[in-house]
């Protein structure tokens, strides 16, 4: 049975047990002396509370006097030993049930604490699980299981059906379907073979497959997304912050307070006992329990909610930081683009198909990407017996039997004096002909990714600058921002000009604004570290964004940005809620306690009831609504 599951059942108990008892002494209380009552709440009071006591005489020997443990055990000890005093005096004895009332509702607040925490923590908990133990590598013609950390870059690994990926590498045997989900989020399996680049914490799901290592395993994904996971509590909001400090001042001085309320007045009325119950009271719904836990918990359920669909955030000050990024800059390729040349349109004079045919004859010796896109968009197989001759900044020229084929520029075209029909575009423009006479004309340009209109468009929708920042001359760059629907963009700029560009904006910026750049990771490493959040495409597998980036989106998609909004801004309401929520109650009910009109059950509801319900106020950061997260995409590493 597990810890949270037996803490229940000694809750469950006690709640039983506290309540049989004090059924029995609502209704036989004359029919017992005091201490007889006494003994009977000790029992339970020692059932529910022994962790308590043991944690704060624990705390105290260790110097750590001041916290929510010591707060309980004098608030019920007192309220025990007041009970005496009224008992041994001849009063009604009061008291021993609102002590064990008071450990009985603080065990539950804590319940409910692990079981929130424990919901937060199982996004997190599964990228965990992407550590390898072992890994086969082949030495001496067999596999031997060795620490992943012994593996040499260059050796083959062995990964059988149902194993962890170890390192990072490339399949040179066999072909399987990999598990990718704790990386990514993603429940469709990435189906790999021979050539294919495979990353650590991925599981083989079907087939052995060998795979050579191309990093060691300190440098690899997996090592790397554990060693973020692991280190992000440690970059603590300005809200935790404050709480921390809050708390470690806060508690002194309502001791102090509660004391000073207890001596002062009896010493002047001479009611002690009026009084003392009132300080005890105080000291109850003083605890900080409900700031302590819950904003922290708020932080952890979003960084667990943005990690379950593939958002790794570095550390709850970036969650704070983007809740208020209002200015968005995007590199181009690879980013908005993705990266890779196509055909995009066939201007032909008269058949489409054999302008396609005769630029992949005359582009097939070839391994520009620009004649790699062409080839690849026909897909058929061409005649081979063609002559090619490239021409410096042109093109080429393909012969067979006076056939000539001419694709290229315009230059080449007016090099062979053919008459052509001139073409605009973003991209290139390759011009065909055939035996002097023009035939058509091809579009090349790199792809726009089908989600960079409509994330652009949904971040412009929340009042937010979207600007482009792209080497590519301005033609192109001009054309890429107007079908995106950007805001703004800068081109023809090297990687330097790209860190002044985002310097200029950071300076001219309001102090509350947050400037955020997306980009690959790699070359925009420099830029990515100098923005407000960093936000890295592509990251698993990329050294460069593991190490530069505040965030990264690890299905990289940039579907993934206003999701990640999302979750920011519900995170940040609901620790504003829990807050205003905590501090109004609290300081309500201080007042009323120390009036004598708020006796020690509200006192309870002050302390354990506002801690319950901002815990699972809490829990709603892991809930992102059916709409937001279908946005996020379903696509491999």
């Amino acid at each position: 049975m597990s810890k949270s599951k037996k803490n229940l059942l000694r809750i469950i108990i006690c709640l039983v047990a506290f309540a049989v008892v004090f059924s029995c002494y609502l209704a036989l209380e004359d029919k017992l002396p005091w201490w007889g009552w006494l003994m009977a709440f000790v029992v339970v009071y020692i059932g529910i509370g022994y962790d308590v006591l043991w944690k704060a005489a624990r705390n105290i020997v260790r110097g750590q006097v001041f916290d929510e443990n010591f707060l309980m055990c004098v608030a019920t000890l007192g309220a025990f030993a007041l009970g005496i005093y009224r008992g041994a005096s001849g009063l009604d004895a009061e008291g021993f049930e609102e002590a064990c009332a008071v450990l009985l509702f603080y065990q539950v607040g804590e319940w409910f604490q692990s079981y929130a925490t424990g919901k937060s923590r199982k996004s997190i908990a599964s990228l965990m699980d992407i550590r390898p133990d072992y890994a086969n590598v082949k030495r001496g013609g067999s596999a031997v299981k060795v620490d992943p950390s012994d593996v040499d870059i260059g050796e083959d690994v062995v990964i059988n059906p149902g194993e962890k990926v170890p390192l990072d590498g490339v399949v040179v045997r066999g072909s399987t379907a990999l598990d990718t989900k704790a990386l990514t989020g993603e429940s469709l399996p990435r189906e790999v073979s021979e050539g294919d680049e495979v990353i650590s914490g991925c599981i083989n799901l079907s087939t052995q497959i060998e795979v050579r290592a191309s990093k060691k395993f300190y440098d690899s994904t997996a090592s790397k997304i554990l060693d973020l996971v692991e280190n992000a509590s440690s970059k603590k909001s300005k809200a935790e912050n404050f709480i921390t400090q809050f708390a470690k001042y806060y508690t002194p001085v309502v001791v102090i307070a509660a004391l000073l309320l207890a001596v002062v007045p009896g010493a002047i009325t001479g009611d002690w006992s009026t009084w003392v119950y009132r300080a005890l009271s105080f000291l109850v719904v003083s605890c900080p329990c409900a700031l302590v836990i819950s904003i922290p918990l708020s932080f952890f359920a979003g960084l667990g909610a943005a990690s379950k669909h593939g958002i790794l955030v570095k550390g709850s000050n970036y969650l704070e930081k983007f809740n208020r990024a209002n200015t968005f800059v995007f590199d181009k390729t690879g980013t908005l683009t993705k990266g890779n040349f196509a055909v995009v349109k066939i201007m032909p004079e008269h058949d489409a198909e054999n302008v396609l045919r005769l630029a992949a004859v005359a582009e097939q010796g070839s391994s520009h990407p620009i004649a790699r896109s062409i080839i690849e968009t026909y897909g058929k197989a061409v005649e081979t017996d063609y002559t090619l001759t490239a021409v410096a900044g042109a093109g080429v020229v393909a012969a067979r039997n006076g056939d000539v084929i001419c694709c290229g520029n315009d230059r080449l075209m007016a090099q062979n004096g053919i008459e052509y029909v001139k073409e605009t575009g973003r991209g290139t423009v390759v011009y065909v002909a055939q035996n002097g006479k023009f035939v058509g004309s091809l579009l090349i340009a790199d792809e726009i990714k089908e989600e960079s209109r409509h994330v652009v468009g949904e971040l412009n929708g929340m009042g937010c600058k979207t600007v482009m920042l792209t080497g590519d001359n301005e033609a192109i760059a001009a054309s890429v921002a107007e079908e995106i629907g950007l805001t703004g963009y800068k081109a023809s700029l090297l990687p330097q000009n790209k860190v002044e560009e985002v310097d200029g904006m950071l300076a001219e910026q309001g102090k509350r604004d947050v400037l955020c750049f997306v980009g690959d990771g790699i070359n925009d490493a420099p830029v990515i570290m100098r923005s407000d959040v960093g936000i890295a495409m592509g990251g698993v597998g990329s050294d460069a964004a593991i190490e530069a980036s505040d965030i990264v989106l690890m299905n990289d998609d940039l579907r993934a940005l206003p999701l990640a909004k999302r979750v920011a801004k519900k995170t940040m309401a609901v620790v504003i809620q829990n807050i205003v929520f905590s501090v109004a109650v609290k300081i309500a009910i201080l007042i009323l306690s120390a009036l004598g009109i708020a006796n020690m059950w509200i006192a309870v509801f002050g302390d354990v009831g506002v801690a319950v319900l901002a815990i699972l106020n809490a829990v709603r950061c892991l809930k992102i609504n059916a709409e937001s997260s279908a946005r996020v995409p379903k696509s491999a590493v």
